[in-house]
């Protein structure tokens, strides 16, 4: 039997469509976006089917060009752009099916409410995101197959949103970590608030007892090695983050403090954004 093996598709950053810009930035970008495919010899499971249609249909070319059938799409977390593309996907594989752990599956409809697709996701992508809503099985015991060999769904709870997950795939040491990590990314930290940043690092505790051999970021640049390292680089960040705010005065001086450690990571906006929420 052919044993599994896993390719990364990551769509590049976006303009976002915004007027609240960091100091000197002429324009809002999307940070750029991971989708993870594990096949086997015929089939394989999409995790993450990313959030535009343009963007997801290219993504699902590329699936087709593998030759390989999309059997299952995973989700490893409730923010919509790693799920609104999954209407693009299932026109090429239009058997697919949608899962995810039964926190991730039970909050995917927040994202089509009005607070988030009417007042955040449709502003910012205009005419860009598929109509068709995306519903998740709850793969209750957290195991799916894929030509007899066992993924495995962990739940990780309160990451950069609640309710996130991860795919670990035993056979090969893979762990598709959605945002629990990041690669050279900026973090979207702007809902870790009171206890929210602790849960995030038990979450890279919980990754790291896997021992991954490879380690997929939902947000990282393209071509970068998915290295397990970036568990510690996300973790260091957090604390590195929360540290700088509790001396900050103010969101603008943890945005400077934050950029001058990092001042080559992907998305100033992101931080820009997570500083103003975080000391909200």
């Amino acid at each position: 039997m052919t044993g599994l093996a896993y390719s990364v598709y990551v769509t590049p950053s976006k303009v976002a469509v915004s007027d609240d810009l960091p100091p000197g930035e002429q324009q809002r970008m999307w940070s750029p976006t991971a989708a993870t495919l594990i096949h086997g010899e015929r089939d394989a499971v999409l995790v993450d089917p990313l959030m535009t249609m343009d963007e997801s249909r290219t993504l699902a070319d590329w699936v087709v060009a593998t030759g390989k059938n999309v059997t299952t799409i995973f989700v490893t977390h409730a923010h919509g752009d790693h799920f609104f593309g999954a209407p693009a996907v299932l026109e090429r594989f239009p058997d697919a099916e949608v899962v995810a752990t039964p926190g991730v599956a039970a909050r995917m409809a927040t994202q089509y409410g009005p607070q988030w697709f009417d007042g955040f996701w449709k502003p910012r992508f205009p005419e860009q995101i598929s109509p068709r809503r995306v519903t998740a099985r709850p793969v209750a015991d957290g195991v799916l197959d894929l030509e007899g060999e066992q993924l495995r769904a962990v739940e990780l709870g309160h990451t950069d949103t609640t309710g996130s997950s991860a795919l670990h795939v035993p056979s090969i040491g893979l762990v598709v970590a959605g945002d629990v990590v990041y690669g050279d990314v900026h973090l979207y930290l702007a809902e870790a608030k009171s206890n929210g940043w602790r849960d995030w690092l038990e979450a890279l505790g919980t990754i790291e007892k896997l021992e991954p051999r490879a380690v997929v970021a939902g947000h990282k640049r393209d071509g970068d090695p998915d290295d397990p390292d970036d568990i510690g680089r996300t973790r260091d960040y957090i604390e590195a983050f929360t540290a700088a705010a509790e001396k900050a005065d103010g969101f603008a001086d943890l945005y400077e403090a934050m950029l001058a450690m990092y001042p080559d990571r992907v998305n100033r906006g992101v931080l820009w954004n997570s500083a103003k929420s975080y000391l909200a």
